[in-house]
């Protein structure tokens, strides 16, 4: 699938409303993106996504840090207040982080503050495809990480997240 319009045929004011929130509440891919300029092979998510990712890596530790920091936690005070993106309430709610128990939601809680406290980033999982279980597991698991490599593992969730959204803009649902 295609993205439709192409990327390419939008002014700079249209494309940045329309992949301003790729990376959540960092237009400043998509500006940089569409600064650098568009062709008929970026309407290919893969294509698009391959081109944000070079943006994002070649950004440096502060930026992508702050990209990191842009993130809600999972099952946090925003999720409870109804104060995410859309884009993350839909991503939340299809691994029904919406629906937790009380034990669960004690448990995010809990493990938020320690993952929050210990990398000084929320916990970033792309969890489209995941329940609350698997979630649950690896963010039990990646709480225990170096600094380093949950640096970088939480890095790869979030480009992992951005190719799902730039997917389902092409799948028309976006």
């Amino acid at each position: 699938m295609m993205i439709e319009p192409s990327p390419h045929e939008l002014s700079r004011t249209a494309f940045i409303a329309k992949f301003g929130g790729i990376y959540e509440h960092s237009p400043w891919v998509a500006e940089t993106l569409y600064d650098q300029g568009l062709s008929k092979n970026d309407s290919d998510p893969k294509k698009l996504s391959e081109r944000m990712v070079t943006i994002v890596d070649a950004a440096g530790d502060e930026r992508q840090m702050a990209l990191l920091c842009a993130h809600p936690e999972l099952a946090g005070k925003l999720a409870m207040s109804g104060s995410l993106t859309a884009e993350s309430k839909a991503e939340q709610a299809s691994a029904r982080l919406d629906q937790c128990s009380a034990e669960e939601f004690a448990e995010f809680k809990n493990l938020n503050r320690r993952y929050q406290k210990t990398f000084g980033h929320p916990f970033i999982i792309a969890v489209r495809g995941l329940n609350r279980t698997k979630i649950l597991a690896a963010f039990r698991e990646r709480v225990n990480h170096s600094a380093q490599v949950e640096f970088r593992t939480a890095l790869a969730e979030v480009h992992k997240i951005a190719k799902l959204r730039l997917d389902q803009l092409a799948a028309g649902k976006g």
